[in-house]
């Protein structure tokens, strides 16, 4: 990924905690030299010393026969916003802020076991909050046996971009307007960045 140096991010704990907030993704892989994708929560963990994506593909999709020795990218993507240039103090060009990760890796197909294991996981991140909560221990039987139509997975990260571009190369002046113009903006992901670059600001 392109990142000039303005908008680059190289703390590995605020990339993980943006991989968190953020973990809907992307993973790419390639078949006989064409890319193909698919769109899946892709959570990072810790094992000993390595890092790790995981998630799962339908048994259906085909890209999972793609796993193996060649490199895999997942990408994922917060809010972004259009940059209007009547919001700077001097005239230049619109732009569009973002912020986005890319990771490579290799990716190896989970044990059932293992894809049981992280299933748990992915219900207890995003049911524990809710009443009735769907965790996998108040799944019927049933249920978890649709487990045989997925198929999971593990990317063992090897390399990480990160580009926050947030007019950081803009001045105060500048970049507080686009704050201010960001929050009137009627668009949810403007308001997101205006809140971004807030919080960046304080830091």
């Amino acid at each position: 990924m392109y990142i000039p140096n303005h908008f680059k991010v190289t703390e590995f704990d605020e990339i993980r905690d943006f991989i968190q907030r953020n973990s809907f993704g992307t993973i790419v892989t390639t078949e006989q030299g064409k890319p193909i994708a698919t769109h899946v929560p892709l959570e990072l963990h810790k094992q000993g010393d390595d890092y790790y994506l995981t998630g799962h593909l339908a048994y259906g999709n085909p890209q999972w026969k793609t796993f193996g020795d060649d490199p895999v990218l997942v990408m994922y993507q917060g809010p972004h916003a259009y940059i209007s240039s009547s919001w700077y103090k001097s005239e230049n060009v619109p732009t569009w802020n973002y912020q986005a990760v890319h990771v490579y890796g290799t990716a190896s197909l989970m044990s059932e076991q293992e894809l049981k294991e992280d299933l748990k996981s992915l219900l207890q991140k995003y049911e524990q909050h809710r009443e009735n909560a769907a965790l996998w221990e108040k799944l019927s039987s049933k249920a978890k046996k649709q487990i045989k139509g997925i198929v999971g997975f593990k990317v063992k990260v090897e390399e990480v971009q990160a580009a926050y571009k947030l007019s950081q190369n803009r001045s105060e002046e500048d970049y507080d307007n686009i704050i201010a113009k960001l929050y009137e903006e009627k668009d949810v992901n403007s308001r997101q960045i205006a809140e971004v670059m807030k919080e960046r600001k304080t830091k």
